[in-house]
């Protein structure tokens, strides 16, 4: 077995030797927000390659107050360029620069295609309200449009309320090989199948297009996904259930395209339509989404991953989207990476696609 984890070097070794000293590879890893989904991916990538047949990927995270920065002062941060692009087409604020960044992609959104910031408002009083069936939400509080809109502004079009918290939290994902389902045949019936995880980092678009969307990453998303769509076999009108990176409001409206959910420009009808959510097309971010089920960076990606395995096997309690067959997980890291996974219920009648979770 390998262990993937996030956190300080080798804090994989000192959460886990708790468990007995076996003398396993534990392997940590950092990847920015997306470090959770990167584990998920690695682990994935070496059972599918036949070099294990068990992985434990392992994240967590107990994140200091206030709004995220760098944790080194002596050095070049890695996010120094993206910076640098944003503030060739904005003036830098004293705001969080994280909430400077989708902020300003949401101005260029709303820009381009002439939406008004009630549209991201939308999202996140949907997101509060999905959290409320979520026993692990950090946050279990629904809110009313206007309280959404009036909470106070941190960079604008975003308000506090739309923006995701300082969170602490863990998850995990057992992924193993299908010879060792066949040898343990007690799990059969709640494996889940990763029919594709695909990973892509920042193309020269990022920093060449003058657009925020680009540089906070919807280039990489999109060929994350068109990647894993093209592996899985499937399109996205094949998916039911949605676990996305909605880091702000913002965020989780321009994925919609990105990910192909709707045609570009077409997200704020999208929500108008309701079709984000129960009764919908698409049900995204049942669990409450980043916003209000917490974004503790190290865990977040295999909490999306944890989500949608609940959602396939009908164990989802109030929050179970009906008919859920298909489920799509998004998780970006500025910086950059963007994974995008591809689910559905293991069925053994049908050729193996990559590996099991």
């Amino acid at each position: 077995m390998y262990i993937f984890v996030q956190g300080d070097s080798a804090c994989g070794q000192r959460a886990l030797y708790t468990l007995g000293m076996t003398g396993i590879p534990i392997v940590n890893v950092s990847n920015n927000c997306s470090t959770g989904s990167s584990a998920l991916y690695l682990a994935a990538k070496h059972v599918a390659g036949g070099l294990v047949d068990c992985v434990l990927a392992l994240g967590f995270e107990k994140m200091q107050r206030g709004s995220l920065s760098s944790n080194f002062s002596d050095r070049t941060s890695p996010m120094d360029k993206h910076i640098e692009k944003m503030t060739e087409l904005y003036e830098f604020s004293t705001s969080p620069a994280t909430a400077q960044l989708f902020g300003n992609a949401g101005r260029d959104y709303m820009k381009k295609y002439n939406v008004s910031p009630d549209v991201f408002a939308k999202i996140a009083w949907k997101n509060h309200k999905h959290s409320k069936n979520n026993p692990n939400s950090q946050f279990r509080d629904e809110y009313s449009l206007e309280e959404i809109k009036n909470s106070p502004m941190i960079y604008e079009p975003l308000t506090k309320l739309q923006c995701c918290p300082t969170s602490d939290g863990g998850a995990a994902a057992v992924i193993v090989s299908e010879s060792f389902i066949q040898k343990h045949p007690d799990v059969k019936k709640n494996a889940v199948e990763i029919l594709a995880i695909e990973m892509a980092t920042d193309l020269p678009s990022t920093f060449d297009s003058n657009d925020c969307m680009r540089i906070v990453g919807y280039d990489m998303a999109k060929r994350a996904a068109q990647k894993a769509y093209a592996k899985a076999g499937i399109k996205p009108s094949d998916v039911q259930v949605v676990e996305l990176h909605d880091c702000f409001s913002v965020n989780e409206l321009i994925t919609y395209e990105a990910l192909g959910l709707c045609e570009e420009g077409k997200a704020g009808e999208l929500v108008e339509r309701g079709d984000n959510t129960y009764g919908g097309k698409y049900v995204v971010n049942p669990s409450g989404g980043l916003i209000s089920k917490g974004h503790p960076l190290g865990a977040t990606g295999l909490a999306q991953c944890a989500e949608l395995c609940w959602q396939l096997r009908n164990q989802a309690d109030k929050r179970q989207v009906k008919g859920a067959r298909i489920g799509l997980q998004h998780n970006i890291g500025l910086g950059g990476a963007c994974i995008v996974g591809i689910y559905r219920l293991a069925t053994f009648d049908k050729p193996r696609v990559d590996s099991k979770l």
